[in-house]
């Protein structure tokens, strides 16, 4: 019966055309199995400076808002330490990791945990995935009831199913990175100026290819900068192709 439902969930993730899809389908399975609530982030900005603009990242969870209040909004995400060790490492990770490297925090990163305690959010496992690009960064943390589940359930429900969580995460981020990121989502005339000057076209070439003149590819080409936030076309061209916003429709 397990496998039947794995099989099912990773099917429905891979023909998923939407990142509200995936996550749904990749949220079902995790409560499945025991896990009632998850977080995912991905970003290909990360630098050793920090993660830069939110908008650039792929941010999901079904916690409640005043958990997204706390922890993203006012920005504690960046100073979280399984988040410092997902940037550091792959893999899995149980929470408990915490509770024995505590002594090694920060004062910030002290903070973070002290508002997850606040918020009974203690007893998890985080998954770091892979990547062969070195700006990109992703990870899951997957939590029991908040206040209600233990380290110990956690650590069961991996002894168990471990294997099958590492996988169907992994799937789903897979795909999830190759869907246009819903925050930078570009107009149909911004996409495609921007896919014709990507391919050499000039704005000219541009304004007779599409039937336009050039100051409207121009406009348009203004508006993606500004939706992408960027200074230059160059630029706008690469962070849309990052954002999977062109030349895949």
């Amino acid at each position: 019966m397990g496998d039947t439902h794995l099989k099912d969930h990773v099917h429905t993730i891979l023909y998923a055309s939407t990142v509200a899809e995936v996550w749904d389908c990749l949220l079902s399975r995790l409560m499945e199995l025991g896990f009632h609530h998850a977080l995912y982030g991905f970003t290909r900005f990360h630098t050793s400076s920090g993660f830069g603009d939110d908008k650039d990242h792929l941010f999901l969870t079904n916690f409640g808002s005043d958990y997204m209040q706390g922890y993203f909004l006012d920005g504690r995400y960046r100073h979280a330490p399984m988040v410092r060790w997902s940037v550091e490492n792959t893999g899995a990770c149980p929470w408990s990791w915490i509770k024995d490297n505590i002594d090694s925090f920060n004062d910030q990163e002290r903070e973070v945990v002290a508002f997850n305690q606040s918020l009974g959010v203690t007893s998890g496992y985080t998954i770091a995935f892979p990547h062969s690009l070195k700006r990109a960064k992703g990870a899951i943390g997957m939590c029991l009831e908040p206040h209600v589940g233990t380290q110990e359930e956690a650590d069961d429900i991996w002894a168990r199913h471990g294997d099958e969580l590492e996988l169907i995460c992994g799937v789903a981020h897979l795909k999830l990175i190759s869907l246009p990121l819903p925050k930078r989502i570009l107009t149909k005339r911004q996409r495609e100026v921007l896919e014709w000057i990507g391919d050499g076209k000039t704005v000219a070439d541009t304004a007779q290819i599409m039937g336009l003149n050039k100051a409207t590819v121009e406009k348009h080409l203004r508006l993606a900068r500004e939706s992408l936030s960027v200074d230059t076309t160059a630029q706008a061209v690469l962070k849309a192709s990052m954002h999977n916003q062109i030349f895949t429709f």
